[in-house]
């Protein structure tokens, strides 16, 4: 006979977690959830554009050393 012991989280948290959205929730357009339960799954949609979250940084160089943003 082997005692097997639980150690860590509980199962409860270990759920709550699993349910938790784990992507960009605050910047997607839209999000979809599919399921309940501890098979639900959430799904971020982001539509299709050029956006820029937080400054830029224009006088950064890229690999070769090039500033790029700058004339």
């Amino acid at each position: 006979m082997v005692e097997t012991r639980l150690t860590g989280k509980s199962m409860e948290q270990r759920v709550a977690d699993r349910l938790k959205n784990s992507g960009d929730a605050k910047n997607a357009d839209h999000i979809a959830v599919h399921g309940t339960g501890p098979t639900a799954t959430k799904t971020n949609i982001h539509n299709t554009r050029n956006q820029q979250y937080g400054t830029g940084h224009p006088g950064e160089g890229d690999i070769y050393g090039r500033k790029r943003g700058v004339v």
